[in-house]
């Protein structure tokens, strides 16, 4: 029975480690904006200046910007599925790396988040064409 214990103890602890290590989950509805090629829902969690790199744009634009850059992308390359491959980071920041597949291509998407007053924020978003 002590041993049990002991080992309901350490999962408890390892747990407790990896929810400090991997920092913020990636917002839900950063998530499914990705996954519908919905901007507004994806931008909710931006910060209100972003480093965003999409294709040939690559700048620090305010939120409403990038709403507007990454509206255009999903114009031109509508999603078909959003896939989140890796995650890590600490308490205050984290990132997050995945594919969005759309109809005949893939691309690698990079996320920065960082808490800011109790809140997850998009400081970073990197959306590249995967090559084959």
């Amino acid at each position: 029975m002590r041993r049990i214990k002991n080992i309901v103890l350490l999962i408890m602890f390892l747990f407790s480690v990896s929810i400090s290590v991997f920092g913020q989950k990636v917002p839900e509805n950063v998530l499914m904006g990705l996954k519908t090629g919905n901007a507004q829902e994806l931008s909710k969690n931006f910060s209100d200046n972003i480093e965003l790199v999409v294709l040939d744009n690559d700048n620090v634009y305010s939120k409403a910007h990038a709403q507007q850059i990454v509206a255009d992308f999903f114009k031109d390359y509508p999603p078909q599925d959003f896939t989140l491959i890796h995650q890590g980071g600490k308490e205050e920041a984290s990132y997050a790396i995945g594919n969005l597949h759309v109809e005949n291509e893939k691309f690698r998407v990079y996320f920065l988040i960082k808490t800011n007053n109790g809140q997850s924020l998009v400081y970073q978003l990197r959306i590249e064409r995967q090559t084959k």
